[in-house]
């Protein structure tokens, strides 16, 4: 049941999103950009009652999986 509530929820934030994109794509790329996967999936974590650690290294891992593909973003020029 409980699996039913998380995929529930994830793909109900799939859907809020595009159908927000399709009025606003500015709105829409925004809210897409923003981490929520990643803080949804710190909460389930912590609700599901994983270890501190285990918790600790998802969020350093996403962080430095996050960061590489940042760097060329200044050489991209803004139209």
């Amino acid at each position: 049941m409980w699996i039913l509530f998380k995929l529930l929820m994830t793909s109900s934030m799939v859907v809020l999103i595009s159908e927000v994109a399709k009025r606003s794509d500015r709105l829409g790329g925004l809210i897409a950009a923003l981490p929520l996967v990643t803080v949804m999936t710190l909460i389930w974590l912590y609700i599901e009652k994983q270890p501190d650690s285990k918790i600790a290294n998802h969020a350093w891992y996403t962080f430095w999986y996050v960061v590489p593909p940042l760097l060329p973003c200044p050489a991209v020029p803004v139209p």
